[in-house]
């Protein structure tokens, strides 16, 4: 019994240390959302980007669609050692909400295809698809992961969720937000935003004047893919729904 109760008190400390932590078990669930995100969304500079990009010319057959394992055939410079490419096809253009400028071209996600052989028309394997293929449609090379990397600090910086690309209106905690602020604004990867809900104008009942309430804090975003224009943010903690529109700025840094 004695010899027993030994063997647990060495192993114990073994076996907490093998249990994930709460924190990490967040770190890894924020980091399966990035890269699960970033497999289906991409977002281009300019339309150029996307209509100079390798194209679809058909499928097997001559068919259009295209499901797992068929062949698909593509136009357009390609590189063998890329072992695969995302289709993609047009979405929706983003301007500042502000200014109005043009700030970059959404690629809606269809599928992804392996590389198989080159030549003038080259040929590759659909490994999966989300939509119907068509001819026109893009191929673009896989992004890079992202990195775990410790947070970094920026200059001020306020802007606005302009968008979710899963198509929802209200935000929680890990969804992805596409911001109108880039690299050119002094955007970094790894850096913390504060989200605030601006305040709502109510009727004071006593006096009859419209009043404006104080803004709030209401969450943090992590920017974790930035573009010249744009950027993407996670969502780490939200104290209401967030939504587009809502405001955000740098977040302090606490010593």
């Amino acid at each position: 019994m004695r010899k027993s109760l030994l063997v647990l008190l060495l192993w114990a400390p073994l076996t907490l240390a093998m249990i994930p932590q709460p924190g990490q078990r967040l770190e890894h669930a924020t980091q399966q959302a990035i890269q699960h995100f970033l497999l289906h969304n991409r977002i281009l500079d300019s339309a150029q980007d996307l209509d100079n990009a390798p194209y679809i010319v058909a499928a097997d057959a001559g068919r259009v669609l295209g499901a797992n394992g068929e062949r698909v055939y593509a136009r357009g410079v390609l590189d063998p050692t890329q072992p695969s490419y995302g289709i993609f096809r047009r979405g929706k253009a983003y301007t500042d909400p502000q200014t109005q400028e043009m700030l970059g071209i959404n690629a809606d996600d269809v599928g992804t295809a392996r590389f198989v052989m080159a030549g003038d028309v080259s040929t590759l394997a659909v490994q999966r698809v989300t939509q119907e293929i068509r001819p026109g449609d893009r191929l673009l090379r896989a992004e890079p992961p992202v990195e775990q990397a410790s947070l970094k600090p920026g200059p001020f910086i306020e802007g606005h969720i302009i968008d979710v690309p899963r198509g929802v209106t209200q935000i929680g905690v890990l969804d992805a937000v596409t911001l109108n602020k880039g690299r050119r604004d002094g955007l970094v990867e790894g850096q913390l935003l504060t989200v605030i809900k601006v305040g709502a104008t109510v009727r004071d009942t006593l006096t009859g004047t419209q009043t404006t309430l104080p803004d709030e804090r209401a969450g943090t975003l992590l920017v974790f893919r930035t573009y010249e224009k744009l950027s993407y943010g996670l969502v780490l903690s939200a104290s209401r729904a967030l939504a587009v529109e809502d405001r955000f700025e740098t977040a302090r840094q606490t010593q």
